[in-house]
C-alpha cells in the first residue's frame, strides 16, 4: 500500500537505489543500476570520462535544465594492513570517527564482512580513549591472521561501505547508509517518466560529489546549462534539546529549499519561484537554516559563466553513517516539486534568466 506519498513501486526502487555501492571513485554498481533505469524512462543516456551518467530528454529551442544528483557516498578506502591482519584505512568523504566504532563494513564487489576495531572501554586508558577519535588509530578487522592473508582478501585499492540494508521504520520513515544522495537520485528518476515538458531536459547522476563536486563540474562544462537544480540529502538537526534556529532542516516538514551554503549562494528568483510553485501546488516545504557544507550546485553555478542555480535537499538524520534516516513524505516533496517546477518554468522564467 502506499507510505506517505510513495506507491510500493516507489519505495522499492529506493531501496535498490539505496542497496547500492558506490563509494566516491568507485561508483560502478550504482552507475550500471541508474543507466538502465534511465533507459527504461526513454532518455538518451550517456557516461562521461568521469564516470557521471547523463540523461537527456531533448526538446528543440527549450531553455537548457539539468537537474543534478550525486552517485557516489561516503566510505572507506583499504590502503594497507598491519602484521597482525587488521586492514588500515582512509576515510572517503567527511566521516565522524564516532559513528564507526565497533559498525559492520562490506568490502570490494565480493562484500566480504568486517569490523572497526576498538579496545574495549574498560580495557582502554584515558589517553587511548581520546585517540579513537582519529582515523589513524582504527582499524578494521576482516578475521585475517596475518597481513598476507589480510591484503590478498582486501587488496590496498578496493573500498567498503557500511553494512546496513535499507528498511522502513516509525511512522513513514526509512533507515539505511547512502540516503545522501540516493534519494536526489530518485527525484531525479521521476523527473525522466514526465512527458510534454516545455524545458531541455538533462539529469546528472554526478559522481565524486563527497571529494569536491568532480562530477558536476565536468557535466556542467560539458552541457552548458541555462539554469541547474541541485537535488541533496541534508542534515536534520530536529531531535533532543535543540533550540529551533539550529535544527538546519526538520523531518516531515517536506523539501528543504536553501538560500546559502559553504558552496554556492542560491539564485533568488529561482529560489522565491520553487516555494512558489511548491505553495501553488500544496507541496510542503521549508527554509533550510544552515548555512555549512557544500554541494553540486556550486560547482554547476560557476562551470560555465555564471547560471542561476537552486537546492532542494531531504532532511537526513545521523548523515554520513551507517543508519541515516528520512521521512518518506519529504523524499515525495522533493520529487513532487521537481515536476511541478518543470512544468511551470514558463510562469517564472522572467525572474530566473534576468
Amino acid at each position: 500500500m502506499p507510505v506517505a506519498g510513495l506507491s510500493e513501486k516507489d519505495i522499492e526502487l529506493l531501496k535498490k537505489l539505496l542497496s547500492a555501492r558506490g563509494v566516491s571513485g568507485d561508483e560502478g554498481e550504482i552507475r550500471s543500476i541508474l543507466r538502465k533505469e534511465c533507459e527504461a524512462r526513454g532518455a538518451s543516456v550517456m557516461t562521461d570520462a568521469l564516470g557521471s551518467v547523463i540523461a537527456r530528454k531533448a526538446k528543440s529551442g527549450a531553455r537548457r535544465v539539468v537537474l543534478d544528483a550525486h552517485i557516489d557516498e561516503v566510505g572507506f578506502l583499504i590502503v594497507g594492513a598491519d602484521a597482525d591482519g587488521a586492514l588500515r584505512y582512509k576515510p572517503v568523504g567527511g566521516i565522524d570517527t564516532r559513528v564507526i566504532m565497533a559498525k559492520r563494513v562490506l568490502i570490494g564487489k565480493d562484500r566480504l564482512p568486517g569490523v572497526f576495531s576498538v579496545k574495549p572501554i574498560h580495557l582502554a586508558s584515558e589517553d587511548e580513549m581520546s585517540n579513537t577519535s582519529k582515523h589513524e588509530n582504527l582499524r578494521i578487522d576482516i578475521g585475517a591472521n596475518d597481513k598476507a592473508e589480510a591484503e590478498r582478501l582486501c587488496p590496498p585499492g578496493c573500498t567498503a561501505v557500511f553494512d546496513s540494508a535499507p528498511e522502513l521504520f516509525g511512522d513513514g520513515r526509512i533507515v539505511s547508509r547512502a540516503l545522501d544522495d540516493r534519494v536526489g537520485c530518485f527525484s531525479l528518476l521521476a523527473a525522466l517518466e514526465l512527458d510534454g515538458l516545455p524545458v531541455d531536459l538533462t539529469c546528472v547522476f554526478a559522481v565524486q560529489e563527497e571529494i569536491g563536486l568532480r562530477g558536476a563540474k565536468a557535466a556542467a562544462q560539458r552541457l552548458q546549462p541555462d539554469m541547474g537544480i541541485a537535488f541533496e540529502g541534508t542534515s536534520a538537526n530536529d531531535l533532543g534539546d535543540v533550540a529551533s534556529n539550529r535544527r538546519v532542516t526538520e523531518q516531515g516538514k517536506g523539501v528543504a529549499i536553501s538560500f546559502m551554503d559553504g558552496a554556492s549562494i542560491g539564485h533568488i528568483g529561482l529560489r522565491k519561484a520553487l516555494a512558489e510553485c511548491a505553495d501553488a501546488h500544496s507541496i510542503p516545504w521549508h527554509m533550510k537554516r544552515g548555512l555549512s557544507g557544500g554541494n553540486d550546485a556550486g560547482a554547476i553555478q560557476r562551470a560555465y559563466g555564471a547560471r542561476p542555480t537552486a537546492v532542494l535537499s531531504v532532511p537526513c538524520r545521523y548523515i554520513h553513517s551507517a543508519n541515516s534516516t528520512a521521512a518518506l513524505c519529504d523524499i515525495a516533496a522533493a520529487r513532487d516539486l521537481a515536476a511541478a517546477f518543470l512544468y511551470d518554468l514558463p510562469k517564472y522564467e522572467g525572474r530566473v534568466f534576468n
